[in-house]
């Protein structure tokens, strides 16, 4: 342990040290993103590509940021820190760029519009914000209202599977007949029997989270030490105590496990139950774009997709760092 403890400190040590002197990697990644600005601002092959300067000057701030960052690093604490360590990936964003511009808006080597340029996609962003934005809020809405009724309802059904030798016979068996189906074969059943499309979606992707989070629940509870049930019953504990304040503490690191599952099974309903029936969305907006042959509109919906898939999966792996301190680390994302 004391070992563990001095490589720490030591590796602590180093990188205050690094942190004292310039950032070479700042000048690295400043001068791709200007390079990427040069290469933007370079007359196409014969196509029309609008949007060109505007890129090439998002480029060109990015890189004399990235240049000024690496000058004053040692004054920018821990966000210099955060910088350093991503200095690789900034660089090789803006080579990424650099590739990317000139396989489809200079060389066409990529056909428009079936592969979007840099500037196709800063085009939707500029001028289709307000149907996209929309369409990023109801679906943050739809996700996150399923989600959570999913997330509690798994969450219940889990700890009276674990705790409870007689629901778990009568809904185990249940359980495993429907619970591997996947929530998308229930489309036809969900929009007969609900009102609305945005119901039967809302239940689709709810549908989606329960069954891992039940699952993960449920085994959580189970493997629970009988131990710490005969301490806290001669300490005199009622049986709502043992199921509060000690099946469902000890089971938490597998109910966040189930969590996880679940977002990412919330997602892929989430496009699927858009596409049918609802007028706004992220998967309705991927239809209509793809109907539309907006190509560059389409992969402007995944990049906001992606990112948002993304945060919402930090921000559920931040709170379980903060609930679950005492595992901190031991599940990475």
């Amino acid at each position: 342990m004391s070992g563990a403890i001095v490589a720490e400190q030591g590796q602590e040590q180093r990188q205050d040290a690094a942190s004292t002197r310039l950032w070479p990697g700042g000048f690295v990644a400043g001068a791709a993103w200007v390079l990427a600005a040069a290469v933007t601002g370079l007359p196409a092959d014969g196509i029309e590509v609008g949007r060109t300067q505007e890129l090439a000057l998002i480029a060109l701030l990015s890189g004399g940021i990235l240049l000024l960052a690496g000058l004053l690093a040692p004054r920018l604490g821990a966000a210099g820190r955060r910088l350093r360590k991503g200095g690789p990936w900034l660089a090789v964003l803006g080579l990424g760029l650099i590739a990317w511009e000139l396989v489809t808006a200079k060389l066409a080597l990529l056909p428009l519009p079936f592969f979007a340029s840099p500037q196709g996609l800063l085009e939707v962003y500029l001028e289709d914000w307000p149907r996209l934005g929309e369409s990023v809020l109801h679906s943050l809405w739809l996700l996150l209202s399923g989600y959570a009724l999913g997330a509690l309802a798994g969450f219940v059904a889990g700890i009276a599977l674990g705790w409870s030798r007689a629901i778990g016979y009568w809904v185990h068996p249940v359980l495993r007949l429907i619970g591997p189906l996947p929530a998308t074969a229930w489309l036809p059943i969900a929009f007969f029997a609900f009102p609305s499309s945005g119901s039967a979606s809302t239940f689709l992707v709810a549908l989606a989270t329960w069954f891992p989070v039940t699952v993960l629940t449920w085994s959580g509870v189970a493997g629970v030490n009988r131990a710490y049930y005969d301490i806290a019953r001669t300490l005199g504990a009622s049986q709502s105590f043992l199921v509060l304040k000690v099946a469902v503490p000890a089971a938490l690191p597998q109910v966040f496990v189930g969590l996880f599952m679940g977002l990412g099974a919330s997602f892929s309903v989430l496009v699927v139950a858009e596409m049918l029936g609802v007028k706004a969305g992220l998967g309705w907006y991927l239809q209509w774009a793809q109907g539309w042959a907006a190509y560059g509109n389409m992969y402007a919906a995944l990049v906001v997709m992606a990112l948002m898939c993304s945060g919402l999966t930090t921000l559920l792996f931040k709170g379980r760092d903060r609930l679950l301190a005492w595992q901190k680390g031991t599940v990475r994302w």
